[in-house]
């Protein structure tokens, strides 16, 4: 099951929250997440594919041209999925925020989505 957990959260971080295109980013939402899927962020949680695509849609709007970009490996165990990330400018690798994403996967999907934002380094 690690295999699927490795494509899960690499989609999540690349394919999802990178995507400014609305189709693709939705084709990406489908086959990455639950219906359900559970979002927990500062913000607070959303349920669903719909409401999930929104608040993506909304992130992406206030970020222009910074992207997405995984900061170490993901680490996995059953079920569990880990991915800390940086935003960055394509012109300027300093990050501007730094994170992380937890995921509990079930059924090849992400079932619950938690983000934790946390100091770009050397801040």
């Amino acid at each position: 099951m690690t295999e699927p957990i490795q494509r899960l959260m690499t989609s999540n971080l690349l394919e999802v929250f990178n995507e400014r295109d609305p189709e693709r980013r939705r084709e990406a939402i489908a086959r990455t997440y639950a219906p359900d899927v559970r979002w927990t962020d500062d913000e607070g949680v959303c349920v669903g594919h719909a409401a999930l695509d929104a608040k993506a849609e909304k992130l992406q709007s206030t970020l222009g041209p910074l992207q997405f970009i995984a900061a170490g490996p993901v680490y996995q165990t059953t079920g569990f999925g880990y991915l800390a990330w940086h935003l960055v400018a394509d012109d300027n690798p300093t990050p501007q925020v730094s994170g992380f994403d937890v995921a509990i996967v079930g059924d090849d999907v992400i079932a619950e989505l938690y983000t934790v934002l946390t100091a770009p380094p050397g801040a």
